[in-house]
């Protein structure tokens, strides 16, 4: 079975490397972007299994970015990462998950596992 793969969008360079490695280490196939429209168009191009998407980056933001997301594939699943506590609702919203950058791996990992299984179900 080929490895599920997933978008990772960051300004961050450090956390977005940090983030692949950890990502491939589980078996995933990781595609990075650093900025929301490189990663938009990314998006736009290929088939993901998966989203991991930082809310605050020059240009285009986190939820500018899912909404867009949303009009190409309503059905991938998005995670937004955040530095901060709290988001707008409208943000929030066009994402299946949000995590402050703060959380453990494991809860990162956690949701990732759940919302590609989820998916799974209703794309079989």
């Amino acid at each position: 079975m080929p490895a599920h793969k997933i978008l990772c969008i960051d300004d961050e360079t450090v956390g977005l490397a940090v983030r692949k490695m950890m990502l491939e280490s589980e078996g995933f196939q990781v595609v990075t972007a650093a900025d929301g429209k490189t990663g938009l168009q990314l998006f736009s191009d290929a088939s993901f299994d998966l989203v991991v998407l930082d809310y605050s980056m020059p240009g285009m933001n986190g939820g500018e970015v899912a909404e867009a997301m949303r009009q190409i594939r309503p059905k991938t699943p998005i995670i937004l990462l955040s530095a901060y506590v709290t988001l707008p609702d409208e943000h929030v919203k066009l994402a299946d998950a949000y995590v402050t950058k703060g959380e453990s791996t494991e809860v990162l990992l956690t949701l990732i596992r759940t919302l590609i299984g989820r998916n799974g179900d209703q794309a079989a």
